[in-house]
């Protein structure tokens, strides 16, 4: 008799899904981006947010001219053109999601999903010719506290860096292929990349260190460069003719003018930046290094840590709490761990791809810290991407010497890193809603009398107080009646105190989200400025923000109790 066919078992349908993902890492990257960022999609509009939203809606009527309007940011009316530091790019991109998409916070963060996810697939592809673990760069990119807070806001850093990583892969692959399209396709992103963040230009001098390294004839790459030289020179002669001065030339006069740190406070603002943004990298950090070179190498930075440390801290009028000295060094000495990443991969391979990564990494350091106007953690989100990508390398050459590590092992720093930078992102939204709680607040109480509603402030708060019918106070040309209401919030950028005679009416305060937050000065938290603090985010007790109402009382005849009425 003859045997029976053996059945086919069938395959459950979650291991379908598993084994399609496996083959098709890109789409499992992308979903994962989504799934990481969409519940952050209805995040009210945040710090900058609003200046690229209001640019994007002048764009729909005036594509021409996408700075010719007034804004009221530092407490007077002024040309939009003399207060952004930034080219438009993202904001034309902003314009056409609004007009397809619609305006609310849901639709525009919708839209800055797309650049997100272009990243970590631009990572991934990039990757796979630097390391043999890509996945593990991508999700240590993904995983990053200022890549994840960055990808929720409305501001040009995480497109500039979408254009800027996948120029380099399509240059990478030209110069292997020898295909003049892709050299073209790289000096197209790159020019898009200068026109989205000026930083983007930083590509020029970054590709042309790889060719000379790779030793290619200068021939073969050179005149593509010429490509991102000529639209940032048509750009800068476009916005001399619209606004009476280069808006490049501007930028660059801006930041060394601002640039108000000392030398020795700015290196540790900015390794201590360095450390926290890139939390992930720094947990790896005793699976990276040899008992040996971690022992030397953690004692002589926390030796220059410290020293650093005392330096800066006699310059300040008030000393740090205890917590965030801790914090400062712990986040500091993964800043180094980070760097000596870069330095370390180049000392070993000094080849083209290494060469790369040190330059990209060191640069960026460099320019945040000495050339920025500020040390912010958006300016060192291009570093993201390097430095996974040297863990990546890292641990693969400490595998080739044999040194192995179980997969539970390298599961514990992704995973608190992962962890981490979830929390910040959660931390940094509700930080981001309570101006949007704060202005609703005050509208609703004092936004529907006979007086007008003012109030000074920015950021969000400016939007949503300008959405609900408020307006700016003009500290230039004050236009106060008897019995208008002046709000005043606390943490907010370009508030001055009042010298009209005014009368106390009542404070709104808003809890802050648990004991994690990154903007506030009594913590020390600056992820958006280091003037707030030296730490990118900060553990403590975070303060609340509240805005105070104030009735304009130049007769002394206002009564709270009917103030707070709307009377």
């Amino acid at each position: 008799m003859a045997a029976s066919k053996p059945q086919a078992r069938a395959t459950p349908q979650g291991s379908v899904w598993i084994e399609w993902l496996a083959r098709n890492p890109s789409w499992f990257l992308a979903f994962a981006t989504l799934i990481v960022l969409l519940p952050f999609a209805s995040k009210p509009f945040h710090i900058d947010d609003p200046l690229f939203v209001w640019v994007a809606r002048h764009i729909q009527s005036h594509p021409a001219d996408p700075y010719g309007f007034n804004v009221n940011w530092y407490g007077y009316d002024w040309p939009l053109w003399d207060i952004t530091k930034n080219p438009p790019l993202a904001c034309y991109y902003l314009a056409a999601a609004g007009s397809v998409l619609g305006w609310s916070e849901m639709a525009l963060h919708g839209a800055f999903l797309l650049p997100a996810v272009a990243v970590v697939l631009g990572t991934y592809r990039l990757a796979t010719r630097l390391c043999q673990r890509p996945l593990l760069a991508a999700f240590l990119t993904l995983f990053t506290p200022i890549f994840l807070v960055s990808s929720t806001t409305l501001m040009c850093d995480v497109p500039m860096l979408a254009f800027w990583v996948w120029a380099l892969v399509f240059w990478m692959e030209g110069t292997e292929r020898k295909r003049p399209g892709y050299f073209a396709t790289a000096a197209a992103l790159m020019s898009l990349a200068a026109l989205t963040k000026y930083f983007g230009a930083c590509l020029l001098p970054l590709v042309a260190v790889w060719s000379v390294g790779r030793k290619r004839p200068v021939r073969e790459w050179l005149g593509w460069l010429a490509l991102p030289v000529i639209a940032l020179a048509a750009y800068q002669l476009a916005t001399r003719a619209l606004y009476g001065h280069g808006l490049l030339a501007d930028a660059g006069k801006y930041a060394t003018a601002i640039h108000g740190s000392s030398e020795v406070q700015s290196l540790l603002t900015a390794l201590t930046f360095t450390g926290g943004c890139l939390a992930t990298v720094t947990f790896f950090a005793p699976f990276l290094w040899a008992r040996r070179e971690l022992i030397i190498g953690g004692i002589a930075s926390i030796a220059v840590v410290a020293i650093l440390f005392v330096v800066v801290r006699s310059t300040l009028p008030t000393s740090p709490a205890a917590e965030e000295i801790v914090q400062i060094l712990l986040w500091a000495l993964g800043g180094f761990s980070v760097l000596a990443l870069a330095i370390a991969d180049f000392y070993r391979r000094r080849d083209a791809d290494s060469l790369l990564l040190a330059c990209w990494v060191l640069g960026t350091f460099i320019f945040t810290a000495f050339f920025n106007w500020i040390i912010n953690g958006r300016s060192l989100l291009p570093m993201t991407i390097p430095a996974a990508i040297l863990v990546a390398r890292r641990l693969e050459q400490r595998a080739s010497a044999g040194v192995k590590f179980s997969p539970m092992a390298l599961f514990v720093p992704a995973f608190a890193g992962g962890l981490l930078a979830i929390w910040v992102t959660v931390a940094d939204y509700f930080l981001a809603l309570a101006p949007q709680a704060a202005a609703g607040a005050v509208h609703s109480t004092y936004g529907n009398g006979s007086h007008r509603l003012w109030f000074q402030g920015h950021w969000g708060f400016q939007y949503y107080m300008e959405k609900d019918g408020a307006t700016a106070l003009d500290l230039q040309h004050l236009q106060l009646t008897q019995g208008d209401y002046i709000a005043m919030p606390s943490g907010n950028s370009n508030v001055y105190p009042l010298k009209e005679p005014v009368t106390e009416l009542e404070t709104f305060s808003v809890p802050p989200f648990g004991c994690l937050t990154t903007m506030d000065k009594e913590t020390g938290a600056g992820f958006y400025a280091s003037l707030w603090g030296p730490l990118p985010f900060a553990f403590g007790s975070v303060t609340p923000q509240s805005v105070t109402v104030f009735a304009y009382d130049p007769t002394g005849e206002v009564q709270k109790t009917g103030a707070q009425k709307g009377k």
